[in-house]
């Protein structure tokens, strides 16, 4: 073993005082073989990370996390007399990331390694491809022996090829075993997927266990796991030396040393390898026999301290109990309807159900027009069995009952205010499916898109009521005397536009439910009027409350995510309709963000564009002065932000890193065109075929500003240039006939 370059490893995590004590990951030399001659590779797609547990198992490269963690992209190993290299995106045996930076010479470094081949060594070597052109011409190129198969074919050409590439994914179990056997006696593999990926293609699987891949790597020490990874460089991943810390092992060895008194780790690493050994516990198979074992005992010692709440969040300098309640998730995950047990962490969110709360019986109408979450007005007990009958026209036919509505995970968070992740989801692949989650929730109905059922019949029994008002159903006294008091701790505000998913103690003294929800369809429809869509005839858009979020201080997206200090804002109209401070500019804000199009969304103006619908609610819905909405709005803050951005030189890089700078821009326009002209050029944008849809950046801003120009009868492009945006020589001339327009006193003369 050789202590002095094992004791570098470790000391950039502080931690030299073990380094001797830690075996090498994999073989000695083998990290810098693959990385030879590498600085940079690409980053296809949205790549995922992948865990990394083994002993012979290594980091090739890493991404980026939250907190700087650094979590795999590439890895390696050696199992048996084989050798296996897996990347985080199936991109990766693709030609065109292949092409960038030096992807391809780490691709054909993989190939080699995988052979046993020396460096630079090809000609002898026999590659068999599946699937992949791109990547089988490429390896051609570099003088491998390339044979490209089909999926009938990739048995067959085992026993004549060193290496075999492939996306394993959709592997069949025997084909599983065979290249396991194929790798044990000296194969070796290349391996590209991608965990999340995975999961949003198989909506019946919740553990990317099942992952073919997982169970052909696993005994390597290497599997796919669920999440993203951020770029750490302009061409994608940074190849430099990775943290020791993005090896499982290695951090949980760091982790029980400190636990120990044996070694004290900077607040960084504790935040790296937390991250990263939580990932494992996330993403190993249950039959694990490298690193679970010892997983499992630190949650038997651990597991009682292992419950975050709002007060007391779980963060990351208590890795060992946060590790305890990750298992106990996974545990959770698995588990059937019948195993399952209320979670003590459910207590605290979302919440318990009163012991004496009925458990009924109710049938509830789906309307599966939509691929949405249908509500039921009912909710799961923790821990408790709920059955859900579908006819069988439903049954088998991708709808599935979601338990819980707080869909958000917070698995990345340096501080858990609450367990991670709460929901459960089971696929209805028959008429009859019982149910349950240890965290219990709000109970759905998960519609498909493309149903043609109509209306559908589901009968739930076992389940608790919730306050439940529906605009034009609910009786409002009905509302006032019964339903607002039911027991099960979340309720819902529904219309066919809008719904509001809150804590049930926020409802329980509102009276009038009718007329806030009917401001909450005006705010709905405004949007809809502004965008020129139809009001009618799409899903609800939804807000759920919840103690933690996935990101920022709320988020767009379904559902839009807000935290708890805004539900009670959200059932006060007086409130929502006095001004836009304390977060209501923010509800109205993320709104925005779900009806923003691409096509007239340009760099630097994500956080722009979606403000114009935040703009007119206050203005058509609220009657609210604009100066009142946001600090930003008042006059003299945006003539003194004007300026000084003009005065500086127009620069276009500080415009797009300024949201409400960028925002004046458009509301030049729109104070001196109206509102009506946007809705005219966002049905242009509705109406684009595919062929006329800006295909780039440039492209978005010189559609803009000529269709906006156009749709005005005036010349624009000086405007544009005015403020730094650029055009294209041809876009000016396309309106260059047109009357020139400049704002009154704009550009503001300077001293």
């Amino acid at each position: 073993m050789h202590c002095n370059s094992v004791a570098k490893w470790f000391l950039v995590f502080g931690a030299p005082m073990i380094a001797c004590v830690l075996p090498l990951p994999a073989g000695a030399g083998d990290a810098e073989t693959l990385t030879d001659g590498v600085a940079r590779i690409a980053a296809p797609g949205v790549p995922g990370p992948l865990c990394v547990f083994g002993d012979k198992a290594l980091v090739v490269a890493a991404g980026g996390g939250e907190s700087k963690v650094r979590q795999p992209v590439v890895a390696a190993a050696r199992l048996g007399e084989g050798r296996v290299v897996a990347f985080g995106h199936t991109g990766y045996l693709d030609a065109q990331a292949l092409a960038v930076a030096d992807t391809g010479r780490l691709m054909a470094s993989a190939v080699r390694w995988a052979a046993g081949a020396a460096p630079g060594a090809a000609a002898k070597t026999a590659v068999a491809v599946y699937g992949h052109a791109g990547l089988a011409e490429f390896l051609r190129n570099q003088g491998f022996q390339v044979e490209a198969v089909d999926k009938a074919g990739v048995l067959g050409r085992l026993a004549t090829v060193k290496v075999l590439c492939l996306c394993p994914a959709n592997l069949s179990n025997d084909e599983v075993a065979a290249i396991a056997k194929f790798i044990k006696q000296g194969g070796g593999v290349v391996a590209a997927d991608l965990g999340w990926g995975w999961l949003q293609l198989h909506p019946g699987k919740n553990l990317l266990a099942d992952h073919p891949g997982n169970r052909l790597l696993a005994p390597a020490g290497i599997v796919w796991a669920d999440g993203t990874l951020n770029r750490t460089d302009k061409d994608g991943f940074a190849v430099v030396p990775p943290p020791a810390l993005a090896h499982a092992a290695r951090a949980l060895d760091i982790l029980m040393a400190q636990a120990a008194g044996k070694e004290s780790p900077k607040p960084e690493d504790l935040v790296q390898a937390s991250a990263v050994i939580t990932l494992a516990a996330r993403s190993l198979p249950h039959d694990d026999e490298l690193l679970l074992p010892r997983l499992r005992q630190v949650r038997k010692e651990r597991a009682v301290q292992a419950m975050p709440t709002a007060e007391k969040p779980l963060r990351s300098d208590r890795p060992l109990d946060r590790l305890a309640l990750t298992l106990d998730l996974e545990e959770a995950r698995r588990a059937t309807p019948e195993s399952t047990r209320a979670h003590p962490a459910a207590t605290a969110f979302p919440g318990a159900v009163p012991a004496d709360a009925p458990r009924v019986e109710r049938t509830v109408e789906v309307d599966t027009r939509f691929g949405a979450w249908a509500s039921t007005g009912l909710y799961a007990a923790p821990g408790e069995v709920v059955t859900v009958t579908v006819p069988e026209s439903a049954a088998g036919k991708r709808f599935a009952v979601r338990l819980g509505a707080h869909s958000d995970t917070v698995w990345d968070h340096a501080s858990w205010h609450r367990s991670p992740e709460v929901c459960r989801v089971w696929p209805l692949a028959a008429p009859v499916t019982r149910a349950a989650c240890a965290f219990g929730g709000l109970i759905y109905i998960e519609v498909p898109g493309g149903s043609k059922l109509g209306a559908v019949p589901v009968k739930i029994a076992g389940a608790v009521e919730a306050p439940y008002f529906v605009l034009g159903k609910t009786a409002a006294a009905e509302w006032r005397e019964k339903i607002r008091l039911r027991p099960a701790p979340w309720a819902e505000l529904a219309t066919d536009k809008v719904i509001l998913t809150l804590p049930s103690k926020v409802v329980r003294g509102l009276d009038d439910a009718e007329d806030l929800m009917r401001f909450w369809d005006r705010v709905v429809e405004a949007c809809d009027d502004l965008s020129a869509r139809p009001r009618e005839g799409r899903r609800p858009e939804r807000y759920v409350a919840d103690v933690q979020i996935s990101a920022g201080y709320m988020h767009s997206g379904y559902p839009i995510m807000v935290l708890m200090d805004m539900p009670e804002v959200m059932v006060n109209q007086a409130r929502l309709a006095a001004n836009g401070h304390g977060g209501v500019w923010g509800l109205f804000h993320e709104l925005g963000h779900n009806y923003q199009s691409g096509d007239w969304t340009f760099g630097g103006t994500g956080e722009v564009t979606e403000n114009l619908f935040t703009l007119y609610v206050f203005d058509k819905v609220c009657g609210l002065q604009r100066a009142k909405t946001h600090g930003e709005m008042d006059p003299q803050v945006r003539a003194r932000k004007m300026k000084a951005y003009l005065a500086a030189g127009a620069d276009f890089q500080k415009w797009k890193q300024d949201p409400f700078l960028g925002l004046q821009m458009y509301i030049q326009l729109q104070e001196a065109f109206g509102w009506e002209t946007y809705k005219k050029v966002f049905a242009q944008y509705r109406g684009l075929p595919a062929s006329e849809r800006p295909k780039n950046d440039a492209g978005k801003r010189d559609q803009w500003m000529v269709r906006f120009s156009r749709a005005v009868g005036r010349n624009l492009g000086p405007f544009f240039q005015a403020w730094g945006v650029p055009t294209s020589a041809e876009a000016r001339a396309a309106v260059a006939a047109l009357p020139g327009w400049m704002p009154e006193g704009f550009p503001p003369k300077t001293p």
